[in-house]
């Protein structure tokens, strides 16, 4: 909880996109974590591909919750 990783964006979603960090551990970053404003779509702030610092905020039945927000490597 609270580390902050470099990962690349592998799957957008209408709620978020997920996040591999580490190698083979993927993330999901809800729209609401995306950034510090409201975000209308998740495409408009990260495309597949993009390379993001991500920080680990939760964990939600075994998946790993993340954020953007103040994520800073």
């Amino acid at each position: 909880m609270g580390k902050i990783y470099k990962g690349k964006v592998v799957k957008i979603m209408e709620f978020g996109a997920f996040v591999n960090f580490l190698g083979k551990q993927d993330g999901l970053v809800h729209i609401s974590e995306l950034a510090n404003k409201r975000v209308a779509k998740v495409g408009d702030v990260v495309k597949e591909g993009d390379e993001v610092s991500v920080k680990v905020v939760g964990f939600d039945r075994g998946k790993v919750k993340l954020s953007m927000k103040q994520a800073s490597v």
